[in-house]
């Protein structure tokens, strides 16, 4: 759909103040990402990956430059606003899983709707209703150490995946996981994109990983070297 942008970052800086050594994260960074895409960003350590993440999520501010997502500018929300749009309408997954070990399943898949100040019944059937598309139905009673590694990221999924986001924001996410868990994880992701039509940026180091969605971003000293893949 022409100019339908999940996100899109115009002129991006970061710029970091290590003692007096400033480190220029991003250097100008100009990206769209298109509603439906799955986009993979690779690139060496400490190339900016996760500090592009980082920016584009309103997670960190950024120095010069904007980021929109859905359409807003969240330079032009407050603290309290970013967070409450980052709990509408992005979702995030992590390599270390970020479950909160007290909680069930289902406690935890529901847990950014309560945040987001959705009741608990309606919490709860939604939660039920993702847990069950991500293959997890049976299991919404159990907490995350009665869960496998790979059981545990469809949880996380799940969790990013329950407010219909606009966008999911994947940094490793199979990172902690054996290959065959990997694609299995990849497989749910893919599946979900075509389904659901959610849209993923995955931040991945694995060649296999960036090879399952429709384009691969690579990134070199705080810059985009090659866009592999885009839709126009």
């Amino acid at each position: 759909m022409a100019g339908a942008w999940a996100a899109e970052g115009i002129d991006v800086h970061k710029v970091y103040q290590s003692g007096t050594v400033q480190v220029h994260a991003l250097k100008g960074i100009n990206l769209r990402i298109h509603l439906g895409e799955i986009v993979a960003v690779m690139g060496p350590s400490g190339c900016g990956k996760t500090t592009l993440l980082n920016c584009f999520s309103g997670l960190d501010e950024v120095t010069q430059g904007k980021v929109l997502i859905d359409g807003k500018v969240l330079s032009e929300l407050s603290d309290a606003q970013r967070t409450a749009y980052r709990a509408r309408r992005m979702g995030f997954v992590f390599q270390s899983y970020n479950l909160l070990p007290v909680l069930t399943a289902l406690e935890n898949t529901g847990l950014p709707l309560l945040v987001a100040g959705t009741s608990g019944p309606e919490a709860e059937r939604k939660g039920k209703a993702i847990l069950e598309r991500v293959g997890l139905g049976d299991w919404a009673g159990h907490r995350p150490m009665e869960l496998s590694a790979g059981q545990q990221q469809r949880v996380a999924i799940a969790r990013a995946l329950v407010n219909d986001p606009a966008i999911v924001w994947a940094d490793e996410p199979t990172g902690n996981l054996d290959s065959e868990t990997s694609s299995q994880i990849m497989d749910l992701i893919v599946e979900l994109n075509h389904q659901l039509g959610t849209t993923f940026v995955i931040v991945t180091h694995d060649q296999e990983v960036a090879g399952r969605g429709g384009r691969v971003i690579k990134m070199r000293s705080g810059e985009i070297v090659e866009d592999r893949g885009a839709s126009g």
